[in-house]
């Protein structure tokens, strides 16, 4: 849909099948997404806007989530988890799901590319409580960078890479946090009370998309997408549907 909410329109058509994290391309043409077509199995997809056409990118035992395509559309990053080890490692691939590889020693989930392409974000409980950490592509220079009580993962970064933002907080008393990139100067976000998560930046910067529950607190159904100003004004609802929406991510 487009950033006022309009345009609203479905873009994978099979009423079986599990769609989860979808993110826009750097150009804007295609979305990858996770599709769950069997117990345990979980694959990378990519979807062409303009004609629905569909390619699968990954094919191996196991769940790979929330992938993303990097800002010079060489790489994709995404999270794989075994359903006989039960842990997390971040994978990178070729643009076509090619060549995949884990991070060497590094368990996580829910990457994102930092806008110049030279670091991942990504949550980890590698250390016991969930946390934000950076790291290279070629695994070198982990860094953590948050200490807040709650993380869950599906964070984002600023377009200039000056900030991030991502969600912390016990289950319905959830909130939105900005921070600058080395984690440093945290505050709250959203106004209290929505169970407010899942953030993305828009292109310029100025606000964040997310889902929230603001107007069917505690329904199983109730969320809905909003947006809000970096500052913690102008909070605004985009959809109004009698299902759950969630999990946005801006587009270019």
């Amino acid at each position: 849909m487009k950033a006022d909410g309009s345009d609203f329109k479905r873009l994978t058509t099979e009423n079986n099948i599990r769609h989860f994290y979808p993110s826009l391309s750097p150009d804007g043409q295609s979305v990858v997404y996770s599709a769950f077509y069997a117990e345990n199995n979980y694959d990378v997809y990519q979807l062409d806007i303009a004609d629905g056409s569909q390619d699968r990118l990954t094919s191996s035992y196991g769940s790979d989530t929330a992938p993303e395509i990097s800002p010079d559309k060489s790489q994709l990053v995404f999270a794989h988890i075994s359903p006989n080890t039960n842990k997390y490692q971040i994978m990178l691939a070729d643009q076509l799901g090619n060549n995949a590889g884990n991070i060497p020693s590094i368990n996580g989930w829910d990457p994102t590319w930092s806008p110049d392409g030279k670091v991942i974000l990504f949550a980890s409980d590698k250390n016991g409580t969930i946390q934000l950490y950076t790291i290279r592509p070629d695994g070198s220079k982990l860094t953590r960078i948050t200490n807040l009580p709650a993380i869950r993962g599906r964070s984002d970064w600023s377009p200039d890479g000056q900030y991030i933002v991502t969600y912390s907080g016990e289950p319905w008393n959830r909130e939105l946090y900005i921070m600058n990139a080395d984690g440093s100067n945290v505050r709250q976000l959203t106004p209290s009370g929505g169970n407010s998560q899942g953030p993305s930046f828009s292109p310029d910067g100025k606000w964040v998309v997310f889902t929230a529950y603001f107007d069917h607190y505690g329904e199983d159904n109730g969320c809905e997408i909003y947006i809000i100003r970096i500052d913690g004004t102008d909070l605004r609802r985009l959809t109004d549907n009698d299902y759950c929406d969630y999990q946005p991510r801006w587009g270019p």
